[in-house]
């Protein structure tokens, strides 16, 4: 084991006591700001591009317009999307992850990996 991973995981571990009041456990808090059915969808599809809502409606077809929405400006709001307006006809809007939200990257990568992994176990 490495010691940048010796040092994550000995980190994690002793973080598990701190989650005994689950109002400031760290699993809690990143879980409530990306937990939910599409949010993690909505960083994926975001990840080296900066997308138009009806890109991104495209690229999510099982969302409603409302629900990604409502997801986007929570994403803006914990300041994991920068959300930039056009003041043109007919309005554009783009949206673009922020830094914060490039450091999930290698988070998104190993949900991918472990998805597909329990895709093969299913079928």
């Amino acid at each position: 084991m490495s010691n940048i991973n010796q040092v994550v995981t000995t980190n994690l571990t002793s973080d598990k006591s701190s989650c005994n009041d689950h109002t400031d456990c760290p699993m809690s808090i990143a879980l409530d700001i990306i937990g939910g059915k599409w949010k993690v969808i909505i960083l994926h599809q975001l990840r080296g591009n900066t997308l138009r809502f009806g890109q991104l409606r495209k690229q999510i077809p099982n969302i409603t317009q409302k629900t990604l929405s409502q997801q986007l400006k929570a994403l803006e709001q914990d300041k994991l999307l920068l959300r930039e307006s056009f003041h043109e006809m007919p309005p554009r809007v783009e949206y673009t992850l922020t830094t914060l939200a490039e450091q999930l990257n290698p988070t998104l990568d190993s949900l991918l990996a472990w998805g597909k992994e329990y895709q093969k176990t299913q079928g």
